[in-house]
């Protein structure tokens, strides 16, 4: 072979950088843009992957934001909610239990790739209406998207029973399986309003389908619910009236029990409006 013959160099793909590590710098600080006007990223032009001199080419870091994007928007997190962090969470200084609430929370989303994603052991949200149950429960859902990549869902319990009976219906446009298929499979799974929905034997054994199946799979779920294990009166329901004996005995060993008590912070701020 000619020495002037140019020599073939292979372009070897980096894995892609674990969490934490430093994200390479941008080629320049002026984003290109592409023939429409449309913003292109300086460190892969759009192409999706960025080349590193002497290392090879790895996925470009805004492919990886790109996605978690679509994993925020496939996590159905109703709007009213997509705020939510745990950086936002309203009078966590003044209220014990919402200081201890915030801080399991924070430990959760920390000890995610430890404990989380191979026990599945999530967190049961305790306490009366206004709180922040649901709050802390979707600033955990988002914050490991945001994080982890990971694939998660958000659900209102009632709201997920009412879409498996639609799908029972005729003409129905969905399947029982279809509906369950996601929540089955889901990475991570916010149930919220655990309880609310009226009792009956097809809510108990739906629920408690749902629940065994991630508990076998050891799928990490986050619940809320508005009823304690406690009963405050002889009136009052505890969550195990709502739900039964074996799915409470079952959320006993998936989830940690964080009850949290405070005045309804909506009612505050309707008082504060007037």
């Amino acid at each position: 072979m000619s020495t002037d013959q140019a020599k073939k160099k292979i372009l070897s793909i980096v894995p892609e950088a674990s969490h934490g590590s430093q994200a390479p710098e941008a080629a320049t600080s002026r984003e290109s843009q592409s023939a429409e006007g449309d913003p292109v990223c300086p460190l892969c032009f759009g192409t999706g992957m960025h080349v590193e001199p002497g290392k090879g080419a790895r996925r470009c870091r805004c492919r990886n934001q790109d996605r978690r994007a679509i994993l925020l928007a496939a996590a159905r997190i109703p709007r009213r909610y997509g705020h939510c962090s745990i950086h936002n969470f309203e009078n966590a200084g003044e209220e014990p239990s919402k200081y201890f609430a915030l801080g399991e929370a924070d430990r959760l989303i920390k000890e995610y790739p430890v404990e989380g994603r191979t026990e599945g052991v999530g967190i049961l949200f305790m306490g009366p209406v206004g709180v922040g149950k649901t709050h802390l429960a979707v600033a955990i859902l988002r914050e490991l998207i945001q994080l982890y990549g990971i694939a998660g869902l958000f659900y209102q319990s009632g709201a997920l029973l009412k879409e498996i009976q639609d799908s029972y219906n005729s003409i129905s446009q969905s399947s029982e399986l279809g509906v369950l298929a996601p929540v089955f499979e889901a990475e991570v799974l916010v149930l919220d309003e655990l309880g609310a929905s009226k009792p009956t034997d097809w809510v108990r054994d739906t629920l408690l389908q749902i629940i065994n199946t991630r508990y076998n799979d050891k799928k990490l779920t986050i619940f809320t619910t508005n009823y304690l294990d406690e009963r405050a009166s002889e009136k009052k329901e505890t969550l195990e009236d709502r739900v039964g004996v074996r799915l409470r005995s079952r959320l006993y060993e998936m989830c940690k029990t964080v009850q949290i008590e405070g005045a309804d912070y909506r009612k505050k701020l309707a008082r504060q409006a007037r």
